[in-house]
């Protein structure tokens, strides 16, 4: 089997048409939790979630703190399942991401939230799924069946279904344009494979890997991460490339390649910046995203909290063929299920 036939790489090719799934279909509900959160005004806003999911959620923290000037945090699921403490979120907005939407402390959060006196809202793959009727709100995200172990388009979906709320109560034109045109540019962002494979290859024998970006596609550089463990079995870890200039950038001297995000957005001129003295010191660095200097020049959106997706997407066509040029199966790693419920 090649790359090109795997499931990891078929469900990422979705990803256009998830997304205008998802702009056409949830439209009432996009205008229901727009409404709830004019009405209730919430102070800041929490997440909870697992593993691609929380990623999503650090993309989503900026979004929301950029745009609506809403401070985020992220919850951690065993203080209330682990430790049996019942947190205080009467005013607050808390936000579940789950593909499956059947962890169990994912599930018992939102629901003690809810009785707590807070707006819940799940952005889940499967509408009949605890975590659903858990919540105030359900956004679909409208993937269909998801069989590959890597997530890639409940990845994507989880990126998009919140952002029609912030244009719904922002007016932001420029990002309802950007939502609009988005399958289109996602279809742009899928003719990079070949680029992608092409870049994939020279990562075939790294055992570590650092995962460098800020701002909004810090969490993308989270996921990315994350991927690299599953499908190649590659140590990577993601960093601020602020919080890199740090201890970690010691790590250096090991060596050890690095892979950058770069975005064309207000982070674009600190990001290029800390690229260029890391490239400087003979640092071995690679990037992806909009930014035109990057090595694989994603597809721009016209906004900054899109920008996101299709750099995503094209890290899971590199990551995909990264496996692949290892004489790796990317739909096969080893010892990880599809749905990990967790307490």
């Amino acid at each position: 089997m090649t790359a090109a036939d795997s499931v990891m790489l078929r469900e990422a090719r979705e990803a256009p048409q998830v997304i205008a799934r998802q702009r056409r279909e949830n439209r009432e509900v996009v205008a229901a939790l727009a409404h709830a959160i004019r009405e209730r005004r919430p102070a800041y806003a929490v997440t909870v979630a697992r593993g691609s999911s929380d990623h999503a959620c650090t993309v989503l923290k900026y979004a929301l703190e950029t745009e609506l000037r809403l401070p985020v945090a992220c919850l951690g699921p065993s203080v209330l399942t682990l430790y049996g403490t019942r947190l205080d979120l009467r005013g607050a907005l808390v936000i579940a991401v789950s593909q499956s939407g059947a962890s169990p402390d994912v599930v018992e959060n939102v629901r003690a939230a809810r009785e707590s006196g807070a707006l819940t809202a799940a952005l889940v793959n499967v509408e009949d799924s605890d975590l659903a009727q858990a919540a105030e709100f359900v956004l679909p995200l409208r993937c269909g069946e998801e069989r590959a172990v890597a997530a890639t388009k409940s990845y994507l979906a989880s990126l998009y279904a919140l952002l029609p709320v912030v244009a719904t109560l922002t007016g932001d034109s420029a990002l309802h344009t950007a939502l609009e045109g988005l399958p289109t540019v996602l279809e742009r962002t899928l003719a990079l494979e070949e680029h992608a494979s092409t870049l994939a290859e020279r990562y075939r024998f790294a055992e570590n890997l650092l995962v460098l970006a800020r701002g909004l596609h810090y969490g993308v550089a989270q996921e990315a991460a994350l991927k690299l463990k599953e499908t190649s079995g590659i140590h990577a870890e993601a960093y601020s490339a602020a919080e890199f200039a740090h201890g970690p950038r010691r790590l250096l001297a090991e060596g050890l390649p690095l892979l950058g995000f770069a975005p064309a957005d207000a982070a674009a001129t600190a990001t290029e910046a800390a690229y260029a003295d890391l490239i400087a010191g003979h640092a071995d660095l690679r990037s992806i995203g909009p930014a035109p200097d990057s090595t694989l020049v994603t597809p721009g959106t016209g906004h900054a909290v899109t920008d996101t997706i299709p750099s995503a997407l094209a890290f899971y066509l590199f990551a995909a063929h990264l496996a692949r040029h290892r004489g790796l199966n990317p739909d096969a790693p080893p010892g990880l299920s599809k749905v990990t419920r967790t307490r």
